[in-house]
């Protein structure tokens, strides 16, 4: 039987206390350490998953790989540390609060040969991954990405939410980076810091003549999370909330009704069976012990982690940021 992997978690927030489940319960890792300053927190939860507490990451020789879910902030500091200690490393996005820190990061993991993923989790969202998968030759998509307020939370909506939302433009048209970035930020909110925007509203050219639009906001007073992709024949929908994807076909033909009116079109829905119903942070878990095994690719991961960072990077650029 090979050995568990013995896991780091730096940070016990939100994200931190799902990763640490989820490390838990996983039969090819265990949580090993929790790395978290304040002693009270990190101690509470590495004792529910009986693994030790640290206040910091100076020391990472007892653990084969870490996952840091710290604020934005204190990521290219802690990222340093973990690729120094030559630690395959699972990074909640975005890499960095800033594309040129971000840029160094990955060279820093291609040059010391490290495995490093991006927590992206939406690309492990079964709609998603369904609705990707049903996409033959798209022409518009539309995603939308709307949250009420959250305090805690200090980084504005770009690097928060519309990364997401971004990336997987990308991934539906092919990988294909945009040809063109337009967009623009909003500040609404009063308890927001002045750099931190509370809406960004995107539009993606890509070299095929496709477009796509992205609108993240966190001044919504439901959340929602949508995906739709139209072809020329036909419209995919995916709720990324709900996990479900339903296709729309719009069909104009000649038809008598039994009173002889008759009609002229029709809308077809077709609700596909989706590929998983896998737990997004656990299949991202899986893939990222894949990429550390061998068995999935390591470099290519690597790659695929610029494009959305550098659409965000060039919307902040065009912003004066």
């Amino acid at each position: 039987m090979t050995a568990k992997l013995r896991f780091a978690l730096v940070g016990t927030g939100v994200m931190g206390s799902l990763h640490a489940r989820v490390v838990a319960q996983s039969d090819r890792a265990e949580l090993a350490r929790v790395i978290e300053p304040r002693r009270s927190v990190g101690q509470q939860a590495a004792e529910r998953y009986g693994a030790d507490w640290s206040p910091d990451a100076d020391d990472l020789s007892d653990v084969d790989a870490v996952v840091i879910a710290a604020p934005t902030e204190f990521h290219r500091g802690l990222a340093e540390q973990v690729l120094a200690a030559d630690k395959p490393l699972l990074i909640e996005k975005p890499v960095c609060g800033s594309l040129s820190e971000t840029e160094e990061i990955v060279a820093t993991a291609e040059k010391r040969g490290v495995p490093l993923l991006c927590g992206l989790l939406e690309r492990f969202n079964p709609a998603v991954l369904t609705a990707l998968a049903l996409v033959h030759r798209p022409l518009h998509l539309t995603a939308t990405r709307h949250s009420p307020y959250a305090p805690r939370i200090r980084t504005g909506v770009a690097w928060d939410l519309l990364i997401h939302d971004v990336d997987l433009a990308i991934q539906a048209f092919g990988g294909e980076e945009p040809t063109t970035v337009r967009g623009t930020f909003g500040h609404f909110h009063p308890d927001s810091l002045t750099e931190a925007e509370d809406v960004a509203e995107t539009v993606l050219s890509f070299g095929t003549g496709a477009l796509a639009n992205v609108s993240a906001s966190r001044i919504g007073q439901r959340k929602v999370r949508t995906l739709v992709i139209n072809e020329v024949d036909r419209l995919i929908e995916a709720d990324l909330i709900r996990k479900d994807v339903t296709i729309y076909r719009h069909v104009s033909l000649d038809a008598a009704t039994p009173d002889g009116r008759g009609y002229r079109q029709q809308s077809i829905i077709e609700v596909p069976e989706l590929i998983t119903n896998r737990e997004p942070l656990a299949a991202q878990l899986d893939h990222f012990l894949d990429i550390v095994a061998g068995t999935a690719d390591a470099d290519v991961e690597r790659q695929r982690i610029l494009p959305a960072h550098r659409v965000v990077g060039r919307l902040f650029a065009d912003n004066g940021r």
